[in-house]
């Protein structure tokens, strides 16, 4: 596994970070689809004997409990110092009524600390903008978590390029600590981040962590194929419901590809992903054993200059989707 600075912080990571949506009790949360421990655990396990360091998880997740499998799975199978863990804080808990004021975040930390089983976060990022809460308070906030030493840096997630320029510059007025990451949709059928929010990153060495790097499976298998979880996802639906003629042309154009080189049309979509200098790490999801080996297999393959543009010709604007 290939490993890349995240950023401008001291943190090697590997150039695939593992989501944790999937692991999650599925009577907790709004997921049924998620992985009890049982099925989760070793999945973890396949990603750190596959070289992946970088685990991504959030307190929201199947209400806290991908946070408890996560915690104990790595305490379990690898040396702390050897992880990059994050996890982030905004949306409602049973506990919590979600957001950013510093109480929320105050008491989302602790709470994630004792889930996870460890004494400090490598990464904690805020999951979406909060419009009801003064961005100073939130910045302030997350400075003195990180001068706890409960959290080594933060970062950000799907906002708009003028929010992320305004906290960065926000941040640098007061002293606080800066945004290190952002956490964002980007794949090959939502590449909007590409006019405002990556020249931004690139500028301001920001690591760049795409969510939902495969279209939350729409790009792993024939275009309409229903499974278990596009099913019951409702959120994923209103991801690209607007773009299906334009997403299915470009989704034919990776299957040909793929088929062509002889490997499976999630490599390929990785594969262009990794190839953008802004992108650090894609945020992969696996529920299959197989799937997890055949997705780390993405990192050693590199497209030819004509398969890039033959993928990205077909792109039409789309609509901005992903921060609510």
């Amino acid at each position: 596994m290939k490993t890349i600075k995240l950023g401008n912080t001291d943190l090697n990571v590997s150039r695939l970070c593992l989501g944790c949506m999937t692991y999650g009790e599925p009577d907790r949360g709004r997921h049924a689809w998620t992985l009890p421990e049982e099925s989760s655990r070793p999945l973890i396990k396949q990603a750190l004997e596959a070289g992946i360091n970088f685990f991504d998880t959030a307190n929201s997740y199947s209400d806290g409990s991908s946070e408890e499998i996560v915690g104990r799975a790595l305490k379990d199978y690898a040396p702390r110092d050897e992880i990059v863990l994050a996890t982030k804080v905004y949306f409602p808990m049973s506990n919590l009524s979600g957001g950013l004021s510093r109480a929320n975040i105050m008491q989302s930390i602790d709470d994630s600390l004792t889930r996870l089983g460890t004494d400090y976060v490598d990464l904690l990022q805020i999951h979406r903008w909060d419009y009801n809460t003064p961005l100073e308070e939130t910045l302030e906030a997350l400075h003195d978590v990180v001068k706890a030493g409960k959290a080594r840096y933060i970062g950000a997630s799907s906002m708009y390029a003028w929010q992320f320029a305004k906290a960065l510059y926000t941040a640098d007025r007061y002293g606080w600590t800066r945004f290190v990451s952002m956490q964002d949709q980007y794949n090959l059928i939502q590449r909007e981040e590409e006019r405002e929010m990556y020249p931004l990153c690139q500028a301001e060495n920001i690591a760049v962590l795409p969510w939902s790097p495969l279209a939350r499976g729409r790009l792993t298998r024939p275009w309409g194929e229903i499974t278990a979880r596009t099913a019951s996802d409702e959120y994923g639906a209103t991801l690209y419901a607007k773009s299906e003629e334009n997403d299915a042309a470009i989704a034919q154009r990776l299957a040909t590809i793929a088929e062509k080189r002889g490997v499976s049309r999630a490599q390929i979509a990785l594969a262009w992903l990794l190839a953008k200098p802004v992108v650090t790490a894609p945020i992969i999801g696996a529920s299959r054993s197989e799937q997890l080996a055949d997705l780390v297999k993405a990192v050693d393959i590199e497209l030819t200059s004509e398969e890039v543009n033959e993928l990205e010709s077909a792109y039409q604007p789309h609509s901005v989707v992903g921060f609510e």
